[in-house]
């Protein structure tokens, strides 16, 4: 069977499937671009702003739920306070109550965890320094310190080692509830034991020192020039003598050698003098030395000391700087001077 096809109606009829493809491929590019524009400007516009809440002095839980409601989410960081009644409760917030915000935007909350402590520990038997330092790491990071030491202090002789706590108040285990200062009684250590005195002659004045430190003694150092062929910075007495029995932590008066006229152009050889407080046992002390234009300290002596007039022997020169330290606190500073017959009458 032969089909003859008519070309005039076939022309026609993709013609006008062909405007129809037309029409159809331009609606789509046209419902896409107003889709762009659409994302865009929603885009460009953002998020929906809010106002930051007041949230300080509000538990937690509450906080949370004012935040879900203005679309805004917690950052969350925790310390300890001075209150158990503050855990759970935030302290602090950034952004600050009132700021203009967008939605999403993370607040950082600061929730107390409470009282570091809750009851009072039992601090008999320990050292009082330990427990003193300890106490300064516990509340270094907190704007008060909860627990503090009474001073001064009540001593008591004992079989225990000076510096002992023998009793406290208040009593181990008893609840905090806020600020608390600790009052303690501290051994003095056995009364009326006796030391022998060490021998020091020829012992520089640091050797000296040393020696007396290690017998539970203490010193007073003095001064007078040196003679004939003897060494300047050399102990040359000592009183008492060696051997003799002394109670303990008396001090022992030593004579050291100053260097008449051999020193060098600019250098002091002299005697340092401080009243160091009195305390019922020796605690650590150390004297140092800072040279001008320098950063690093140099150690003269480090004893113990039970306090009244500490004094040691020095060779600096003018414009340094000796530093008195007790239990690692500065209580004192003095910078070197000229000697006198080098002073101009400005100075003097």
């Amino acid at each position: 069977m032969a089909f003859k096809v008519n070309i005039d109606a076939a022309e026609d009829y993709v013609a006008g499937h062909a405007r129809v493809v037309v029409v159809t491929a331009l609606g789509i590019l046209a419902l896409a671009a107003a889709a762009a524009l659409l994302v865009f400007f929603i885009a460009l516009r953002g998020a929906e702003q809010a106002m930051v809440p007041d949230l300080r002095d509000k538990e937690l839980v509450a906080a949370l739920q004012e935040l879900q409601v203005k679309e805004l989410y917690p950052r969350i960081q925790t310390r300890y306070s001075e209150s158990v009644n503050d855990r759970g409760v935030v302290l602090e917030q950034d952004p600050v109550p009132g700021t203009i915000v967008k939605a999403g935007r993370r607040i950082k909350l600061v929730v107390s965890l409470g009282m570091v402590v809750n009851t009072i520990e039992d601090y008999r038997g320990r050292n009082i320094e330990e427990v003193r330092m300890d106490l300064q790491a516990l509340f270094a990071s907190a704007s008060m310190s909860l627990l503090t030491i009474k001073e001064p202090f009540m001593y008591e002789y004992s079989s225990e080692e000076a510096g002992t706590i023998l009793q406290q108040k208040p009593e181990p285990g008893e609840p905090v509830s806020g600020p608390v200062t600790l009052e303690f009684v501290v051994s003095r250590g056995p009364a009326h034991v006796l030391a022998r005195v060490p021998g020091l002659w020829g012992l520089s004045p640091a050797e000296a020192a040393g020696r007396l430190g290690e017998a539970g003694l203490g010193f007073r150092f003095s001064l007078r020039e040196a003679r004939g062929s003897e060494d300047f910075g050399a102990v040359v007495f000592q009183d008492p003598a060696q051997d003799s029995m002394l109670e303990s932590g008396r001090p022992v008066s030593v004579l050291v050698t100053s260097p008449a006229g051999r020193l060098e152009t600019g250098e002091v050889f002299a005697l340092f003098s401080y009243t160091v407080p009195e305390s019922a046992y020796p605690l650590p002390v150390r004297l140092e030395l800072l040279l001008p234009g320098a950063n690093s300290r140099e150690l003269l002596v480090e004893a113990d000391f039970g306090g009244g007039g500490f004094t040691f022997p020095y060779l600096a020169v003018p414009g340094a700087v000796l530093i008195l330290s007790m239990r690692g606190r500065e209580i004192y500073r003095e910078t070197v001077m000229p000697p006198m017959d080098e002073l101009s009458l400005d100075e003097i």
